[in-house]
């Protein structure tokens, strides 16, 4: 089976990316046919400083390649070195309608986050359509609150074929990965760039022991029986 996935490198790699989906594309890459990218398209809403971004693409790369993605088994590249996934995105905007876009989550969602809101960002599910189309990919790994994204590509992907009589892609199907945990940040909430409550998987010390310092927790005495429920730190230590 074919399988696509890509990250978007809009901040430091944290262990909210490894657990929530690198450490499954290693599994993956040993069974099937997997594409992974980097998606600095898509990143571009969020981050426009040159210097930053670019710094930001090559170290995700690097990163790949550290924590295990390997060249031979899997094929690795970079969203924009693909001028097709536009021209593309172009061809599949002119058959989705502005009423399915309205109705994805994720726009509101980075609006509700601070996101300036963009034509770039309202169209992402296009483009992410044209990300999963243009490779054929069987199966996209997606966690529960995630198969919105997909539904959009297959319905943009039906309304193609309806409107040019002509069944020329793959509709995709969901790898529900169940046993991806959510990783907690380090105030409690689902960590994530957009909080910065991340912890990074490299860098200098100093940074990376601050952060881990600063890790919500109860104001009981050191020595007391802490609760698992609701408990960053004891969610963390059982990754």
């Amino acid at each position: 089976m074919r399988v696509l996935s890509g990250v978007q490198p809009s901040g430091n790699l944290h262990i909210g990316n490894y657990f929530g989906a690198i450490r499954q594309f290693l599994h993956l890459q040993e069974e099937h046919e997997c594409f992974y990218f980097l998606a600095d398209l898509h990143a571009l809403t969020t981050v426009q400083d040159p210097d930053r971004f670019r710094g930001l693409v090559r170290d995700l790369a690097t990163g790949f390649l550290a924590l295990g993605l390997d060249p031979s088994r899997s094929v690795i590249y970079r969203q924009s070195d693909l001028p097709e996934v536009t021209e593309l995105s172009w061809y599949l905007s002119t058959v989705t309608s502005m009423g399915l876009l309205q109705r994805c989550h994720s726009f509101k969602d980075k609006v509700a986050q601070g996101v300036v809101p963009s034509h770039g960002l309202f169209a992402y599910p296009v483009l992410m359509a044209a990300d999963i189309l243009i490779v054929k990919s069987d199966l996209v790994p997606v966690g529960k609150d995630q198969k919105q994204h997909l539904e959009v590509t297959r319905d943009v992907a039906t309304s193609f074929h309806a409107v040019y009589d002509s069944e020329i892609f793959v509709l995709p199907e969901p790898l529900i990965l169940d046993e991806v945990a959510v990783v907690p940040g380090v105030d409690g909430r689902k960590m994530s760039k957009s909080y910065d409550n991340t912890i990074d998987i490299f860098g200098p010390e100093k940074p990376i022991r601050k952060k881990i310092m600063s890790i919500v927790t109860d104001s009981t005495p050191v020595e007391d029986p802490k609760p698992t429920e609701d408990n960053a730190l004891h969610d963390l230590l059982k990754l």
